[in-house]
């Protein structure tokens, strides 16, 4: 996937989530990251780095994660559970689509 397509599929879907409140984003060569602001200080960090491969979503709330989906070369696709955000569950690899829409299923939780 091009960083544009990410930007692209990224931005598309987060516009079907009500509870965005901004979205900050840079880019430098083959990577891109940044912030979507949600309500009460809620955020989400992301992360693609188009060379490696290596995606990373993590939802920040008082500091600390509380879900995420990860990809690296490492530990392959894993998720961060709402109930456990420690943990590593290993999962199918994900789309930025259905990550995103995964995303709103755990804001609803919280």
């Amino acid at each position: 996937m091009t960083i544009s397509s990410f930007i692209e599929t990224l931005l598309g879907t987060l516009a079907e989530l009500e509870s965005v409140e901004q979205v900050a984003l840079r880019t430098e060569g083959p990577v891109v990251n940044g912030r979507v602001s949600f309500r009460e200080g809620m955020f989400l960090a992301f992360y693609y780095n188009q060379a490696t491969g290596t995606e990373a979503f993590a939802l920040i709330k008082d500091a600390e994660r509380v879900w995420g989906i990860d990809h690296d070369n490492v530990r392959g696709w894993h998720l961060h559970p709402v109930d456990a955000p420690s943990q590593h569950v290993t999962i199918e690899p994900q789309s930025v689509s259905a990550i995103i829409r995964q995303l709103g299923q755990a804001l609803a939780k919280l």
